[in-house]
């Protein structure tokens, strides 16, 4: 018998994370396919027409259950704390800005394509959206400490973990020698090329409109983030 802790919540989570992994990284992989049978806007409209709603549905089920399960640490009482998870939660937006640098591509407004980028954070990680979530996973199993968000951040970790291996296959499909270079002269682990001497850390590249956005983001969903929480909570999921 299941203890009482262990309640169907974690399940039905770690299920609807697994339904948007297969859609989300599958359709990523149709993508060579899709466009030429679709075109790349066309493409860019279904995949997003399939992404979107499972990243609300996940969204709003973790509001509404963030508190399930085994309390198995409570740290929300100790100064400095909330400070630290806000400050991680920021840091983290900052990795995950490759979402903001083509908003009319992602819009299907330009022609989307798939780009080989070697400059501003890729300098400091490839794989940005990766490091991004493992901070915001971080952040938020330490503010809330439940069995739920445990659950919830390993499932968020091994999807990016996959879509690691996953995103180096196909840039290296796409760009073949070109991505082999890249690869070499950039690393997985933050910091990681720089301390090697592989690359160059260059400030000025963040200074672009798309950082500022994210400032913008961050600055906005913390104003947001209680309205966020009160209107997720009238919804009985």
């Amino acid at each position: 018998m299941l203890d009482s802790w262990l309640t169907p919540s974690h399940f039905v989570m770690f299920g609807l994370q697994l339904v948007f992994a297969i859609a989300h990284s599958g359709g990523a992989a149709l993508r060579p396919w899709a466009e030429k049978h679709l075109g790349p806007r066309l493409y860019r409209i279904c995949f997003a027409l399939v992404s979107l709603p499972l990243a609300v549905v996940l969204i709003i089920y973790f509001f509404n259950h963030r508190y399930d399960g085994w309390q198995v640490w409570q740290v929300q009482g100790i100064p400095g704390v909330k400070a630290v998870v806000w400050v991680l939660s920021a840091v983290s937006f900052v990795f995950l800005y490759p979402a903001t640098f083509n908003l009319l591509e992602i819009a299907a407004i330009q022609k989307p394509q798939v780009h080989l980028f070697e400059t501003g954070i890729i300098r400091v990680t490839r794989h940005p959206q990766m490091v991004g979530q493992v901070i915001w996973c971080f952040a938020h199993t330490l503010w809330l400490g439940t069995s739920f968000t445990l659950v919830t951040s390993l499932g968020l970790i091994l999807h990016h973990l996959f879509g690691v291996w996953h995103g180096d296959r196909r840039l290296a499909a796409r760009y073949g020698e070109a991505f082999v270079i890249v690869k070499q002269r950039t690393s997985i682990i933050p910091f990681q090329a720089i301390i090697d001497g592989r690359q160059f850390f260059q400030w000025q590249e963040f200074l672009r409109p798309a950082y500022l956005g994210v400032v913008v983001f961050i600055v906005l969903f913390w104003w947001a983030h209680p309205l966020l929480i009160v209107a997720t909570n009238r919804i009985a999921w």
